[in-house]
């Protein structure tokens, strides 16, 4: 594999040609074959999707000319592959309104900017062990948000499963998500929905103090033209931005998780 690699690139160097090499991966996601091949190559590209869903998403991980953090968004069609120029609607597009567990918030993949909607559910352990799963979303971040709830507003979930669900196939790394994870699964425990009109983002620390995100104002843009009305957003992103102010949506800062709540 090295050597027919090596022939390869030295070919498409020659002729000025691009050239995809399609590889297999492992079951730990990881790329199959010598990590040299890695480091002999331009780009890696993974294909991403659930099996039977109809989106696809394009990432890099290795980009020697360019960033990693964007991303491709595709529908296979019976025509091929077509780019979806608007991800924040197929994503957004089967929506249940004021059904509780469910929030918006806008994330950012490199400078692309796109809503998604997070799932939360909470129910009883039946089995006297509790299961906290997701998908979509880092496990480990999930169980240390849960914790703070827990802790920091008194909520009784310690003996609950817990579940999570990114809609759309998505995989959400942006640390702008907590506050709506946070508020996905306070909303599915006490049953009460938050309003469809409402993005929420903001980052949450141990003491559940929201802390800011970056490209704010790109993200409530994003907001903004798909017709929400409000924004839940950490309190110091809106010191001296009177930019931010003059929008058609109205921003309601808060400080902490349970502030959030309150507003809510």
């Amino acid at each position: 594999m090295r050597e027919s690699a090596a022939v390869l690139t030295q070919l498409a160097k020659q002729r000025g040609i691009a050239l995809f090499l399609i590889g297999h991966v492992t079951k730990e996601g990881m790329l199959a074959g010598p990590r040299v091949l890695e480091h002999m190559v331009d780009t890696v590209l993974y294909f991403e999707g659930e099996r039977y869903s109809s989106y696809r998403v394009l990432r890099a991980t290795k980009n020697r000319f360019g960033s990693t953090n964007e991303i491709g968004v595709f529908e296979m069609t019976s025509g091929g592959l077509a780019e979806i120029l608007n991800p924040s609607e197929i994503f957004l597009s089967e929506r249940p309104l004021d059904s509780a567990g469910s929030v918006v918030v806008p994330i950012l993949e490199g400078t692309r900017p796109f809503l998604v909607e997070i799932q939360g559910l909470v129910s009883r352990s039946a089995f006297g062990m509790v299961r906290q799963k997701a998908q979509g979303f880092d496990a480990n971040r999930l169980a240390l948000l849960v914790a703070v709830l827990e802790k920091r507003l008194g909520l009784n979930i310690g003996d609950k499963d817990i579940f999570l669900n990114v809609v759309g196939g998505v995989r959400v790394a942006d640390p702008s998500a907590d506050l709506g994870v946070c508020l996905a699964v306070a909303s599915a425990l006490l049953d009460k929905p938050v309003p469809h009109d409402v993005v929420i983002l903001g980052e949450v620390g141990l003491s559940a103090e929201v802390r800011s995100v970056s490209q704010i104002a790109v993200r409530i843009n994003e907001a903004e033209k798909l017709g929400f009305t409000r924004c839940i957003m950490p309190k110091n992103n809106l010191r001296g931005k009177a930019d931010l102010k003059s929008k058609n949506i109205k921003l309601v800062p808060v400080a902490t998780v349970r502030e959030a709540l309150d507003k809510l």
